[in-house]
């Protein structure tokens, strides 16, 4: 009897260690990322390649709903007290949250994201999505404070921050030179898909 369950016992310590083998490595496994920033290099058919800012290439497939939106730049004044903003900050050297760039969402887009979250622009990155509730102008920009449902954050965005917005754009902007952002997924087979491409107008790099 001992012997029986011996013989049992080993093939399943075998399975395991397999298993825990494979599950090791599929940990070790570096995240896809969620997004890429870049210029398009090529566009065929629901494929395009992108070299991104650091110099790696990309293939995405364009997904049939693809969402497409432009985006354009605008002036500091166009940021008003009850504008629904996303912020990216850095730490300040004073403490503070220094604004990298801020996007005025339009109106059919309030509510977007709203929060605060650690972001993959710059080392130490924030994201905030939150409504305006105060602006002070300054010698050399703007300080905002914004409020999200979870709390405030108070932001200084420095007369030379980008600043833009949003504008409905379509596929056919999806071509070689474009200067764009795609939040990406990775499909079961590996293969990267676009969803939702931000495209900058008239030659702009997206800044956020």
């Amino acid at each position: 009897m001992t012997i029986q369950r011996a013989s049992f016992t080993r093939p399943l310590i075998a399975v395991a260690m397999v298993a825990a083998s494979t599950f090791a490595a599929v940990a070790q496994r570096a995240p896809v990322p969620t997004r890429v920033r870049g210029t398009i290099e090529s566009v065929e058919g629901d494929t395009m390649q992108v070299k991104s800012r650091t110099g790696e290439e990309v293939k995405l497939h364009i997904a049939s709903d693809a969402r497409i939106a432009d985006i354009i730049k605008i002036s500091l004044a166009d940021i008003k007290v009850g504008s629904f903003v996303g912020v990216t900050t850095v730490p300040g050297p004073d403490g503070g949250n220094n604004a990298v760039e801020v996007h005025v969402f339009p109106e059919s887009m309030r509510g977007t994201g709203e929060g605060s979250r650690p972001y993959d622009l710059k080392p130490n990155s924030s994201m905030t999505n939150a409504t305006v509730s105060e602006s002070v102008v300054g010698n050399d920009g703007h300080t905002l404070v914004v409020k999200y449902k979870d709390g405030e954050k108070k932001v200084f965005v420095s007369d030379m921050t980008p600043v833009v917005t949003f504008m409905p754009g379509d596929k056919s902007e999806l071509k070689p030179g474009a200067k764009v952002i795609a939040v990406m997924k990775q499909l079961p087979d590996g293969s990267l898909e676009t969803d939702r491409v931000s495209v900058g107008r008239e030659g702009l790099t997206p800044p956020m």
